[in-house]
């Protein structure tokens, strides 16, 4: 065997230029820590997204390989001994059409592509450069795939060792072939053994990079799987959160409206039987004793209005729904427009005298419709807000101009908004501002109105808009 054949024999090793190319793109980017409680102790099947990956990466390597052996045949790769063209469609089927249930079948199909490979070699077939990545391949995706983390390590153990002893092998019978060769230069460093060191270098590299990139995409698959499972117990508490929190203001609101309203209900109960008692004998007496009655209603009625708003908002500002007039939108335009989210206030119409629960409910549904805004809109979100007086109504629009999330949930914050306008008789209407304002898609947005009637016993008929 001549010098360059013996070369030749080294140079269709496993790690070859394109093998390093290869190495290179199984990689997922930097180490992650695993997580500490692992909820996936196991890595979950592939999905059929996959399957159907791995199908078209055997194919591409497929078209590659034939490529790869047709310009290796022109170039006559091993020399004289290079093997006739049309061996390279079975080297090509056994080393690439494996890896298409790679993921299934991770130690077979890696025994498979390296059995070929080898046959290939041996029997000096003009393709060996596609075949090196499928190896690198086949070898990572043992380490990648196989949750039997022994049987893991010991397939690639065998397949590392396997091709290192086939290597060890090649190379002393090259070294043997090239010792009689005139043109081998005398010395402990000729370029032969040089070469040979090269190869033996890249080859560690090669299986090295292999095993180590496979046990670090198993590893960061765990990870992915155990922040996914932890997501999802978050939503779930989450919503448990949100239901206890609904069920927790109930109690509240059951044990207030008794110490509030229940002192104010019994007195008034005990005074309206003296009333009735004393109206016949003494009429004056019992009109004093009807004016406390009266009196004690109105205090009720006013803590009744007050205890609502506090429980129905505890984390708001805590003053008293008398404190709150619509005038003050202006200065809750001002703060939403300092804290980064420019507001406009209209007023259409001429301003007509509220009850003031009426004008406390319109401003908080207005300070959460902003609120809102400024969450979930996105920095660069506009808002506006119209206050319309007619004849028997008025209405209450607010609208901006930021992102709709897809999909998104009602909250506790409309729930609550829902509940002010039930409790004042309106009607209110939320959702995306492009489906409703008039059939104009101008710009995005989202838009909250309220309509609430002026007139006593008036209602409002729902309708789509």
């Amino acid at each position: 065997m001549s010098t360059r054949a013996a070369q030749a024999d080294l140079r269709g090793g496993p790690a070859t230029q394109g093998a390093r190319d290869a190495a290179a793109r199984p990689g997922t980017g930097g180490e992650l820590a695993p997580v500490q409680a692992s909820l996936s102790p196991t890595r979950a099947a592939p999905t059929r997204r996959e399957l159907r990956q791995d199908c078209l990466l055997a194919a591409a390597l497929f078209v590659a390989a034939m490529i790869s052996g047709a310009l290796s045949s022109i170039t006559q790769f091993y020399g004289e001994q290079t093997a006739d063209l049309v061996w390279v469609l079975p080297l090509a089927v056994g080393t690439t059409w494996p890896l298409a249930v790679r993921r299934r079948y991770p130690i077979a199909s890696a025994v498979i592509v390296c059995a070929s490979y080898f046959c290939g070699v041996t029997l000096h077939v003009p393709e060996a450069f596609v075949s090196n990545v499928s190896i690198f391949i086949a070898i990572y995706t043992i380490g990648a795939w196989m949750n039997d983390r022994r049987r893991a390590v010991l397939g690639r153990s065998f397949l590392v060792v396997a091709m290192m002893i086939w290597l060890l092998i090649s190379t002393y019978f090259a070294i043997g072939n090239a010792a009689d060769e005139a043109d081998v230069i005398a010395g402990a460093m000729s370029p032969l053994v040089a070469y040979m060191l090269i190869q033996w270098l890249i080859n560690i590299a090669y299986f090295g990079g292999a095993y180590y990139l496979g046990d670090h995409a198993y590893r960061a698959a765990l990870n992915r799987q155990d922040l996914r499972g932890l997501a999802e117990q978050l939503e779930e508490e989450r919503e448990l959160s949100a239901a206890q929190a609904v069920a927790l203001d109930r109690v509240r609101i059951a044990r207030e409206l008794h110490d509030v309203v229940g002192h104010h209900v019994s007195a008034m109960g005990v005074q309206a039987g003296a009333a009735r008692t004393v109206m016949a004998t003494d009429p004056h007496a019992a009109g004093d004793v009807l004016r406390e009655v009266e009196q004690g209603a109105r205090t009720a009625i006013d803590e009744l209005h007050h205890l609502l708003d506090t429980l129905r908002d505890p984390g708001e500002n805590q003053e008293a729904p008398s404190a709150l007039k619509l005038h003050d939108l202006e200065q809750l335009v001002r703060q939403v427009t300092a804290a980064g989210t420019p507001t406009t206030f209209t007023v259409i119409g001429d301003a007509v005298p509220l009850p003031p629960l009426v004008e406390t409910n319109l401003y908080r549904i207005a300070q959460e419709a902003l609120t809102n805004a400024r969450r979930h809109a996105g920095p660069d979100a506009r808002a506006d807000i119209r206050l319309r007086y007619r004849h028997d109504w008025v209405e209450l629009e607010v609208t901006n101009t930021g992102r709709v999330r897809a999909g998104a949930r009602p909250g506790v914050g409309q729930l609550g908004m829902r509940e002010r306008a039930t409790s004042i008789g309106g009607l209110l209407h939320f959702g995306n501002r492009e489906a409703d304002a008039d059939g104009s898609v101008e710009r995005p947005g989202y838009l909250v109105r309220i309509s609430v009637p002026l007139r006593e016993n008036q209602t409002f008929e729902e309708t789509d808009a």
